[in-house]
């Protein structure tokens, strides 16, 4: 008879291991959920860091408020621009007169060429066969350069009888000089070093190769500086007192190297008149140019919190701006940030909204567009708040930070759509302060003295103006050297006419 006790002992010993192995189980299991909390936690900061870094490391002209100068050579901006199509086909646009070249009915010369006096084919001759066509072909060109013609003024001096004096005849207007340069070689100087910014020595091989003249550098150099003078006591009062009282003034700030130092050049300008002055960034500098601490309208700028002193004017905010301050947002975290995204096409919604109104002739939006864009604005701040209410890292700050500024400046931003006079960028400044990179380029980055920046301020302010106008640099500079600056005596063209 078997022992019973045997069986059991068995159990009781399997038993055991099976609970030593479910322990070792179970202690492994802890272990792995230890290790995986550790590995999340090190995701989640690791997470931060990269939001951190491609916020930081995604910031060009495309996606924050820095200068397409500043992207570098030969780099495209990601994301692309972010203007819609027109419609227009390249080229040449339907009812545009064009430049095509063009043959004159009463050329300078006419050269005969006449027909062969014989067929090449059938050697017929074709001495009186009467010319049945003539087929014309005309040639555009330009002269060599005339020697340069030397006009010399000389004056009479007599000795009155009467009292002894010495009298003598009086030269013309603006020939002060015993040898000096005409109006001419005068305005072709100026138009090649201040016009196009081309540098001096440059300039003067320049005008010396197309037109046969031999000019100083020194002279070329004085040029900018003769012309402001000649701009500061008339051209540049009246623009002033005239964009003072436009209705929408853009204005804007460009930094520049100027004696070793950071200057900003500022500028006021408006679709016919442009004013530039130097600077800091401090609201006395912003007040210097003589222009916003007047202006009583609307100004449309960026949102650089210097112009916030000047609290008689209506703000509105560049939508460029805010645009490319939303996409940087949005990029950095596409699936954790889709209210900036919503915001975003907010804005262009009520743009096209302001566009769509501004062609039809219309002086306002509809009740119902306005309430569509606040409607829709409101819920992509509510998105923010939704988007960045349990998080804690530099992205989600910086999210914060912004959706506050569209929270209380919200009618700043959506002044463009409140009052149709007002556009959606602050383009027009930007093109009227581009000429500064241009000039930094062509001068070596720099400028020397803070006297030649502000004279570059004065004689560009009168070329953006005149261009503005319809007169080309080189007349607006003629006229400057002979008869005295062009002045324009209202806001418009079409006003002044």
């Amino acid at each position: 008879m078997s022992d019973p006790v045997g069986p059991v002992e068995g159990l009781v010993a399997e038993l055991t291991v099976l609970r030593a192995e479910l322990a070792a189980a179970r202690a492994e299991a802890a272990a792995k959920d230890e290790r995986i909390d550790a590995l999340l936690v090190q995701v989640g900061e690791l997470t931060v860091q990269v939001q951190a870094l491609v916020l930081k490391l995604s910031k060009d002209s495309s996606t924050s408020s820095k200068p397409p100068s500043s992207d570098g050579p030969g780099k495209r901006p990601r994301g692309g621009s972010s203007r819609t199509r027109s419609g227009r086909k390249p080229g040449k646009q339907p009812g545009d007169p064009g430049t095509t070249l063009r043959q004159v009915a009463e050329p300078t010369e006419r050269i005969g060429i006449p027909a062969p006096a014989s067929c090449p084919g059938c050697a017929t001759s074709l001495l009186g066969v009467p010319v049945r066509e003539v087929r014309r072909r005309q040639v555009f060109d330009l002269p060599e350069p005339a020697p340069v013609e030397v006009m010399e003024y000389a004056a009479e001096v007599k000795c009155c009888p009467g009292c002894g004096k010495k009298q003598a005849g009086e030269f013309p207007a603006g020939v002060t000089s015993a040898v000096q340069y005409g109006p001419e070689v005068t305005a072709k100087m100026a138009d090649a070093v201040l016009g196009h910014h081309i540098p001096v020595h440059r300039s003067t091989l320049l005008v010396m190769e197309l037109c046969g003249v031999q000019v100083s550098t020194g002279f070329t150099a004085g040029l900018r500086g003769r012309a402001a003078r000649l701009l500061e006591s008339g051209f540049l009062p009246a623009v002033r007192a005239l964009l003072a009282g436009a209705p929408v003034v853009h204005a804007d700030e460009t930094f520049t190297r100027t004696a070793g130092e950071t200057v900003f050049l500022h500028v006021a300008a408006t679709e016919h008149l442009t004013v530039l002055h130097t600077g800091n960034r401090s609201a006395d500098a912003i007040d210097a140019g003589d222009v916003l601490p007047r202006l009583t309208g609307v100004l449309v700028r960026d949102g650089y919190a210097g112009y916030s002193h000047l609290g008689q004017v209506l703000h509105a905010w560049c939508g460029a701006h805010l645009l490319r301050d939303l996409r940087g947002i949005h990029e950095a975290d596409p699936e954790g940030q889709l209210w900036a995204r919503a915001m975003a096409d907010t804005l262009l919604e009520a743009n096209r909204f302001a566009a769509a109104a501004r062609q039809a002739g219309r002086e306002a939006l509809s009740t119902d567009e306005l309430q569509t864009i606040h409607r829709l604005y409101t819920g992509a701040l509510a998105r923010s708040r939704q988007d960045n209410r349990a998080t804690n890292t530099e992205l989600a700050a910086h999210a914060r930070t912004l959706a506050r500024r569209f929270s209380e400046h919200r009618e700043v931003i959506l002044r463009f759509a409140t009052d149709l006079t007002v556009p959606f960028t602050n383009n027009q400044a930007e093109r009227d302060i581009r000429p500064t990179k241009v000039q930094q380029r062509a001068s070596g980055g720099c400028w020397r003295t803070l006297q030649g920046l502000a004279d570059f301020a004065i004689v560009q302010s009168y070329l953006s103006t005149a261009g503005k106008w319809g007169i080309n640099r080189y007349d607006a500079l003629k006229r400057l050297f002979t008869t005295g600056a062009w002045i324009p005596h209202a806001l418009t063209p079409d006003a002044a006419a």
